[in-house]
């Protein structure tokens, strides 16, 4: 299903809202930056969390804004391109002199804005879950670092499934990286990795990739393809009869927005692991659904991602608030030990690695196309990036 274009004309709307400012109003304002791929594979997954980013800031805006000023909006579109993402990131820091910028989705786009963040001493509120192996002071992580999303679920699929697991994901940091950290805990739980495959971004073609699973017959797959290439797989899985009742696939880059796109006939009975879902039950999380969809229709959904964006914006608010000012060093300062009554639940800036203390749910998608919570942690989890506290991790 694709997005309504009532759902897109609100966005733009917001958008041009936001950057409405000029002339005399500049010194009322306080300009940030968004930074996503608007176009190519990954428009998919990013437009939507710019959505959300979109409407957090158009939110606090009505409330009075920050220090007494308006936020202004210099957004820019990543095209699904690091290169790209790397010279947007510096024309937002060294052009349009944000003091901000909520942005990126895929590990390589992080990656490539990383040294341009850390050398201007700019800060970025990433939103996705991720590989871990980072701890950078000029990023403040708002998804689930692997202790939070990958490890878990690969104990969940261990003692749910099998230990039989063949993983397949695109050819970049993050699917590589969060599959050399499944070979090292699948070696500690006595597993076995059957096959390990990656395809370019975009990639549309998985004949030969179904064969392979065919033959290798795994207790499950772990899924790290990012963008619209999870179109194309889901849809030719399902048309070569493996279903979710056959081999069950745990994605860890589908939510709600991508498997509507996927379509929930491709996807019902498969899992995904994530800190929020839509059917989260808090009721902050339910004024959070509903003021989403007044703002961009009926038929869009929210997810993990697109929560992690909207917590972004307030979390850089209440820092901003805290310190009285928006200089960066004061800001990421003030951030440390910061909480946030949020969708998914009450999330902490963790002040050693600028990640967040996170619930896990294991979710499972259902005939809707939304996503039923099966599992899920006691509480929020600390965050560890850096899997410094397993024995079997060491090394990597």
């Amino acid at each position: 299903m694709k997005k309504s274009v009532i759902g897109c004309m609100a966005a733009g709307a917001i958008a041009v809202l936001l950057c409405a400012c000029g002339g005399k109003k500049d010194a009322n304002t306080v300009k940030v930056g968004i930074l996503h791929s608007l176009t190519g594979t990954m428009a998919i997954s990013e437009s939507s969390v710019r959505d959300s980013e979109l409407l957090a800031i158009k939110e606090i805006n009505e409330a009075g804004g920050v220090l007494g000023k308006q936020i202004k909006v210099v957004e820019e579109d990543g095209e699904s391109d690091p290169a790209t993402f790397a010279e947007k990131a510096r024309k937002l820091l060294q052009d349009d002199k944000v003091v901000t910028v909520f942005g990126c989705w895929t590990s390589a786009s992080r990656k490539a804005v990383k040294p341009v963040f850390e050398e201007l001493y700019g800060l970025l509120w990433y939103p996705v879950q991720y590989e871990g192996m980072e701890a950078s002071p000029n990023i403040m992580y708002m998804g689930a670092s692997p202790n939070q999303q990958v490890v878990p679920a690969v104990d969940y699929c261990a003692e749910h499934f099998g230990k039989k697991m063949y993983l397949l994901g695109s050819d970049y940091v993050f699917p590589r990286t969060a599959n050399r950290i499944v070979k090292a805990q699948l070696a500690q739980l006595g597993g076995e990795c059957v096959s390990e495959r990656y395809v370019p971004m975009g990639h549309q073609d998985f004949s030969t990739i179904i064969e392979d699973i065919k033959t290798e017959k795994p207790s499950v797959i772990l899924n790290t393809l990012n963008g619209d290439s999870n179109i194309a797989f889901f849809q030719q899985l399902t048309k070569a009869g493996i279903t979710s009742k056959q081999i069950p696939v745990m994605s860890f880059s589908i939510a709600e927005e991508e498997a509507n796109i996927i379509g929930a006939k491709n996807l019902a009975g498969h899992l995904v692991a994530w800190n929020y879902y839509e059917t989260t039950e808090t009721d902050r999380n339910e004024k959070f659904v509903a003021d989403y969809k007044k703002t961009y229709g009926s038929d869009r959904f929210t997810g993990d991602p697109i929560e992690a964006g909207y917590i972004a914006v307030y979390m850089w608010a209440a820092a901003c608030e805290k310190a009285g000012s928006f200089d960066v060093e004061d800001v990421r300062v003030a951030a440390k030990g910061i909480s946030f009554t949020a969708p998914e639940g009450t999330v902490t800036i963790d002040g050693g690695n600028q990640h967040l203390y996170k619930q896990v749910r294991i979710g499972k998608i259902n005939e809707n196309g939304l996503i039923d919570e099966i599992w899920a942690t006691s509480g929020a989890v600390k965050p560890d990036p850096y899997l410094s506290t397993y024995a079997w991790a060491r090394g990597l």
